[in-house]
């Protein structure tokens, strides 16, 4: 439990260290106080202080300040980790990383076909190659390069407008209330809105605008016209993901769950609608008649609007549950930033254009969602390590939602229950990473701090598996051995 502890402090003060010019770095998901919650909660109840972030060692008992990344290392018992000392230090060396790597991508749990590639972080150094080039179905490692290309085309404080407007009115036509999407599926009709766009506060918003112009009794339409294109993900209907429209609520999903599989609704958009008139009856404004499809007037009068949590924590959020809403939500606002069609064909030319116009290796690459679950998608590890590399980038602080959103193995999201036992176990804290996973397809990209306390990033891909089981240890393997190497 200890080893688990210091080691998550150690990588996020490594990771810190690389991408943010010596402060510890551990802001994460749904956490204002700057610590991941997972780890945070984890870290108190194993440790022997307790107290949110860093101790209860404040003034009256309150947590006091981070302290700086060296004390942390020293007080590790980690030399060579301390700052400046990574850097300075000559990086992995290609004949060392080949020899600890060859042998376990050789491993025949690995299927079929594999490729591999390491970069260091500090010097965008390409330090391990095995087929980097090949360009291979990356499953869900594809929301990284939409992460990178929404982050970039829409800027990391981007929030999308989910807003009510009056139509008619007139002697002609009744008052109608048009609740109009921006695309933002995490707008939630649930009681705690835990930070997203509440359904529940743009009605009672719409509700005072109303009465303020002496409206009573209104018809409910919505417009969900901003996507354009089919709305069904090429695998058809499916618990993973709901069909893809610019309004829904909680991701269209049918139970109480906020991450994974879940039954999803046929309409998401009428759903959504549907709540929202009920709302707006509970603030006593009389609705006629079920909510229809309705397209929001060019002159329509505005009435309220709530705005979803920023670019950054979706990203976050995307990435550290694997939320395939999520993913093809950004690929639509990148397009959208991009000038391009919301759908599906847009999204795949936007993050395409988007990540060549940072200068990123996009030959042979194919973003036909921007979740990973479509199998025509086409990455390469060479690609993959580019776009964590330049998320690393002193000069991009905009994509740093990309490293800070990946999982942390032992503690949070998909690789919340890995890296827990046996040889793997070194890995824990240390190993971030985004995983991929369909059948027969097994891929896992991300970062780790290695015993000299450089930061890599690495990505591993491989196709033609038949044990899902046996295929995620020997990935899981790889990651913890960069993580014990000391490979100059």
């Amino acid at each position: 439990m200890a080893l688990k502890t210091w080691q998550v402090t150690a990588g996020a003060a490594v990771l810190g260290m690389a991408v943010a010019a010596g402060t510890v770095f551990a802001a994460g998901p749904w956490d204002s106080s700057g610590q991941r919650t997972a780890e945070r909660d984890r870290a108190v109840g194993r440790g022997p202080w307790g107290g949110a972030d860093h101790g209860r060692n404040g003034p009256g008992g309150e947590p006091g300040a981070a302290p700086s990344a060296p004390p942390v290392l020293t007080a590790l018992g980690a030399p060579g980790r301390g700052p400046g000392r990574a850097a300075a230090a000559g990086g992995p060396s290609e004949r060392s990383l080949g020899a600890l790597l060859d042998p376990l991508l050789a491993d025949a749990s690995l299927g079929s076909t594999r490729a591999a590639a390491v970069v260091d972080v500090a010097t965008g150094r390409r330090v391990y190659d095995r087929n980097a080039g090949q360009a291979l179905t990356p499953a869900s490692t594809t929301k990284l390069a939409t992460a990178v290309a929404a982050l970039s085309a829409a800027g990391a404080d981007h929030r999308i407008t989910t807003r009510t407007v009056l139509a008619g009115g007139g002697r002609r036509a009744p008052a109608r209330v048009v609740l109009v999407g921006g695309g933002d599926p995490t707008l939630t009709a649930r009681p705690d809105p835990k930070g997203a766009a509440a359904l529940q506060r743009l009605a009672a918003a719409t509700a005072r605008a109303l009465t303020a112009r002496h409206v009573r009794r209104v018809a409910v339409g919505y417009d969900d016209s901003l996507y354009t294109g089919p709305r069904m993900h090429p695998i058809g209907p499916n618990e993973n993901l709901a069909p893809v429209t610019a309004l829904m609520v909680d991701e269209g999903r049918l139970d109480h769950s906020a991450a994974g599989p879940a039954p999803r609704s046929a309409e998401p958009q009428l759903d959504a609608a549907t709540a929202f008139a009920g709302f707006l009856a509970q603030q006593g404004i009389g609705v006629q008649g079920g909510p229809a499809a309705a397209k929001a007037p060019g002159g329509a009068r505005r009435l309220a609007a709530v705005q979803s949590p920023p670019l950054s924590a979706l990203v976050e959020r995307m990435l550290t549950n694997s939320d395939n809403d999520i993913a093809e939500a950004l690929a639509r606002q990148t397009a959208l930033a991009m000038h391009r069609p919301a759908s599906f064909a847009g999204g795949e030319q936007a993050v395409g254009a988007r990540l060549a116009g940072l200068g990123l290796a996009v030959a042979g690459a194919r973003f036909r969602d921007g979740s990973g679950l479509d199998r025509a998608d086409l990455l390469t590890p060479g690609l993959l390590t580019e776009l964590l590399a330049r998320a690393g980038a002193p000069d991009r602080p905009e994509l740093r939602p990309v490293l800070t959103g990946l999982p942390v193995a032992g503690f949070t999201g998909t690789l919340e229950h890995r890296y827990a036992d046996g040889v793997d176990r070194g890995g824990t804290g240390l190993v971030r990473a985004k995983t991929g996973t369909l059948t027969g397809v097994n891929s896992l990209a991300g970062t780790v701090v290695d015993a000299d306390g450089r930061l890599l990033a690495f990505a591993f891909m491989t196709t033609g598996a038949d044990s899902p089981a046996a295929t995620q240890a020997t990935l899981d393997h790889l990651a913890a051995a960069l993580a014990g190497c000391g490979c100059r």
